[in-house]
């Protein structure tokens, strides 16, 4: 990679309905790629949803029968990975030749996961990644990710990782992904506050690395009708307000951040950026001081079973964890 253009997509999915946010991830794909954009990134959860300002009738020590029913039609928008989604966005990538990084809500068995899909141009699976801690109140709906679901792809694009939203404030996650020489760190969020900005450009600094993030533009409107986020109930009320931008590696902000709407942001980015940040500070390489400090980081799954020889007869196959 010399240069190449990328787009982060700012945008509402739609609601909690798989098929109709798919739609919109083709579309918004098809107008990035009609502009040169080779790498497309969307924000966390589009495709299931991010329920801003939802309880789902949990109360410490009790939960109702209408917060049961609302997260069962929340599981029911979920995917599968691998999947009928999967081959759809996969059929995206290949239909417009991008690297394609969506965030998606993951059905597992009985667990939804915050998970980031990563889709070549040839319209393959390369990997994702599962959110390792949702923050505060989203753990009421998410399981944690585990150390094998922490990618660092080798793309025509560049190296490919994705951390998302709040797992940006944990160093040692930073610090792997720096380890494993990312170049295009992907950080998919539902944070649309002013400091965001300022994480996005120290993790620049930090990973002499270019820095994307995608963020949804949600309003009322965009959530089921039967939904009562705290925010009211107006169809206007902006839930989410965006923030989507690129910085580069050295801490340069080249798009965004977008607080005004929809948007489609672009950005060329020249990879001879990278040699010349790590001139003078490359952390995980010669910054580094590991006869002090070292980062030890379990990649093998962890699954909640493991079947020391054949399962019993009837017994239900492992669940993937990878």
């Amino acid at each position: 990679m010399e240069s190449v253009r990328v787009a982060v997509v700012q945008a509402a999915s739609a609601g909690w309905d798989r098929e109709a946010s798919l739609a919109r991830v083709e579309r918004y794909t098809a107008e990035a790629a009609e502009q040169g954009a080779r790498l497309v990134l969307f924000p966390e959860v589009f495709v299931g949803g991010y329920p801003k300002g939802l309880d789902f009738g949990t109360r410490v020590g009790g939960r109702s029968a209408e917060g049961r029913d609302q997260f069962r039609r929340y599981f029911e928008g979920a995917v599968e990975v691998p999947g009928e989604a999967t081959e759809r966005l996969g059929a995206c990538a290949r239909g417009h030749g991008v690297e394609l990084v969506v965030g998606v809500l993951e059905r597992d068995g009985g667990t939804l996961y915050c998970t980031a899909l990563f889709l070549g141009p040839d319209g393959a699976l390369r990997g994702r990644h599962r959110k390792l801690v949702p923050t505060a109140a989203e753990r009421l709906l998410w399981g944690q990710g585990d150390g094998s679901t922490l990618p660092v792809l080798e793309t025509p694009v560049g190296r490919l990782g994705a951390v998302i939203c709040w797992e940006n404030y944990m160093p040692l996650l930073r610090f792997a992904m720096y380890a494993r020489g990312v170049e295009l760190y992907l950080a998919p969020t539902a944070d649309d506050r002013e400091t965001w900005l300022s994480t996005l450009r120290h993790i620049a600094l930090e990973g002499r690395c270019f820095v994307l993030s995608a963020c949804q533009y949600l309003t009322r409107a965009d959530l089921p009708e039967d939904a009562h986020p705290l925010q009211g109930e107006a169809p206007e009320t902006v839930l989410l307000r965006g923030g989507s931008c690129v910085v580069g590696p050295l801490g340069e902000v080249l798009a965004g951040p977008d607080f005004t709407g929809p948007a489609v942001l672009l950005a060329d980015l020249d990879a001879r950026a990278l040699a010349r940040a790590r001139f003078d500070f490359d952390v995980a390489g010669h910054y580094g001081r590991p006869d002090l400090f070292r980062l030890e980081v379990d990649a093998r799954p962890r699954p909640a079973v493991s079947w020391l020889g054949a399962p019993p007869e009837g017994a239900t196959p492992a669940r993937s964890r990878r």
